[in-house]
């Protein structure tokens, strides 16, 4: 056991220790005083349901990964890595299957293992307090589907990057990362038309008054908009949500059903104002070129250790692989990830503020500040949240500092 082996095991432990610590901080916050802004979002019984869920969650969340602790630290300990390797090596002498296979079996049993857990939060937790309106077959048939575009789409991009490093030598990663790139840009582009049938369904909103009021509005701030659709996220979750997919001529926003059924078509206008705001800001691109960016950083690091058979014999195999070096560079540079995605959390946050003050300025803050505010309820969600806890985890700011940015922005 060598040096990495024994850094790949402080890694995990202090990565579980700042988010035990954090999770604490957030949940020692639960019974604070609601902000004045917020008074209105709950009653006495609905405030009293929301503080369940979140302990529900939170003492879930504790056990979940403690589990997931012992179960990692444990594989790495006492060889499963190596166990792994022996049955792909067995399998095949072809470096790309082997590859293939070790992943499999590293995912399929990663995703039987979890599949209790998902089942037990979906049909316990979110059923208890209302959210959950998935069948036990459509559960299934989700984790079916999520694996089988898992294996056909991940293992195409691995077969690719090995074929590569085989074939390229220490240029690799430019060749991997231009693939991923057009993929990621693909991906952007059509994911609304290709992924999301996959799972739901999606409808041209329909005509009457709420689609006459967002073209009103797309048209005074000179947005085209051609694709307005409505997806059925009402037959898993009573949740809400809108999202903003695409760019150029297939762009597109998607409405929840249960976010029509939720607001007033003012708060819905308002809601796809703010989604307006980051298409017009240039969020969807920024992001995007953040994401080519940091992949490529991260396929170069990897290109300069790779070779290294120290990466890989850190996870316990007795033969360097360049499958074994991705799961063992994987670990050592999640610090550098967790880094990384503080500062792109700060940068989506800083964009949130920016789509609401699009729609303010374009519309109005009262219709979006009463939308916000459903949206929280009916989703349970906490309304004191610990600052450090928002600092490494939300992408969005929460809800109290949206509302006092529009009143006073």
């Amino acid at each position: 056991m060598n040096t990495l082996f024994y850094s790949i095991i402080i890694i995990i432990i202090v990565q579980f220790l700042i988010e035990t610590i954090l999770d604490y901080l957030n949940a020692k916050r639960y019974n604070d005083p609601i902000p004045e802004e917020l008074k209105d979002v709950f009653d006495a019984d609905e405030y009293k349901k929301a503080q369940e869920y979140k302990k529900v969650n939170y003492r879930y969340g504790i056990i979940s990964g403690l589990f997931s602790l012992v179960l990692t630290l444990g594989f790495l300990i006492f060889g499963g890595f190596e166990w792994v390797d022996q049955i792909a090596t067995g399998l095949s002498d072809n470096t790309t299957v082997r590859a293939l296979i070790f992943f499999g079996i590293i995912m399929i049993g990663s995703d039987i293992i979890s599949t209790p857990f998902a089942y037990y939060q979906t049909f316990v937790i979110e059923e208890r307090f209302g959210f959950n309106k998935s069948t036990k077959l459509l559960f299934f048939v989700d984790k079916l589907k999520g694996v089988l575009m898992m294996a056909v789409l991940g293992g195409a991009i691995l077969a690719l990057v090995i074929w590569f490093f085989e074939y390229a030598g220490a240029n690799f990663w430019l060749y991997a990362w231009a693939v991923i790139t057009v993929i990621t840009i693909f991906m952007n582009l059509f994911y609304s038309k290709l992924i999301v049938p996959l799972f739901n369904k999606q409808e041209p909103l329909a005509e009457g008054s709420l689609k006459s009021k967002i073209e009103a509005y797309a048209q005074k701030v000179g947005f085209e908009l051609n694709n307005i659709f409505v997806i059925d996220g009402s037959k898993r979750s009573t949740k809400a949500n809108a999202y903003f997919s695409g760019f150029g001529k297939e762009k597109r926003v998607t409405l929840f059903d249960t976010l029509i059924n939720d607001l007033e078509e003012e708060e819905i206008v308002a809601v796809l104002a703010h989604e307006v705001g980051h298409y017009k800001r240039k969020h969807i691109i920024y992001n995007l070129v953040m994401s080519v960016l940091l992949t490529g950083l991260t396929l170069f690091i990897l290109s300069l250790f790779v070779n290294n058979p120290e990466l890989s014999l850190a996870i316990g195999v007795s033969q360097p692989s360049f499958h074994a070096a991705l799961i063992g560079f994987g670990i050592l540079y999640s610090p550098i990830s967790e880094i990384t995605g503080l500062a792109m959390n700060m940068l989506s946050r800083k964009f949130e503020y920016q789509a609401d003050d699009y729609a303010k300025n374009t519309l109005a803050a009262q219709p979006l500040i009463s939308g916000l505010k459903k949206l929280s309820k009916n989703s349970l969600s906490n309304l004191t949240p610990h600052p450090a806890y928002v600092f490494v985890h939300y992408s969005h700011p929460p809800l109290i500092a949206r509302i006092r940015s529009l009143i006073g922005g």
